[in-house]
């Protein structure tokens, strides 16, 4: 029998302490989430490892590190109203909805979403909202969000997310065509504050067009 908690402490310890993650709430989110029942039963012995697994649908669970340290660049308190752009598996909603007050989080893929909810419900995260659409307009009813992520690879920063974007909140984004640079955005007066992590590479963001005129 897998002993998958054994295998998530080696994630931790082996994969996102070791390149620098220290917040010890998203450490612990890391710890406590059960990444394997994010992906297919036929690959969960894989889920620990340090690398994207597929999930169906051209889409992909993305690398422990870069999830735990896209949430430590958010700088969640607690409290904050989160806006997740690329549900996916809904692996990384998990990780957020143990560090935020809420999760609202847009998928475009219908099928991918229904299944994150499922996951998500017999979790009991009660914290999380979805919805089924083109993510490159953000979610503007529930608007202003105290930090944004967006866990697939526009070419550039969609103007409706920093528009969605709190006084003083963080939007973190992979920018860029093929690869990425992985992005911090902070609004600070009105303003953007721009500043850069590392190269990475995600999925392309699926658009829509038909339903923008």
């Amino acid at each position: 029998m897998t002993d998958y908690d054994q295998l998530r402490k080696q994630m931790v310890e082996n994969q996102i302490v070791t390149r620098g993650v220290c917040d010890e709430k998203v450490l612990f989110a890391m710890l406590k989430v059960p990444r394997h029942v994010f992906v297919g039963e036929s690959l969960r012995h894989e889920a620990y490892n340090d690398y994207p697994i597929q999930i169906g649908e051209g889409q992909t669970i993305s690398q422990p590190y870069m999830v735990a340290l896209m949430t430590e660049l958010m700088r969640l308190k607690g409290d904050e109203k989160v806006l997740e752009i690329g549900t996916g598996s809904g692996y990384q909603t998990a990780i957020l909805a143990e560090l935020a007050g809420e999760v609202y989080t847009v998928e475009i893929i219908e099928g991918l979403s229904i299944i994150a909810k499922r996951l998500l419900d017999d979790l009991g995260y009660n914290n999380v909202k979805f919805k089924i659409e083109d993510g490159y307009s953000g979610w503007e009813e529930h608007a202003l969000y105290d930090a944004i992520i967006v866990t697939c690879g526009p070419s550039n920063v969609p103007e409706p997310l920093v528009d969605q974007l709190a006084e003083g909140g963080k939007l973190v984004i992979p920018v860029g065509v093929g690869y990425q640079t992985l992005t911090i955005l902070e609004k600070i007066d009105g303003e953007l504050k721009k500043t850069e992590s590392i190269d990475c590479r995600f999925v392309p963001m699926t658009r829509k067009f038909s339903r923008f005129k």
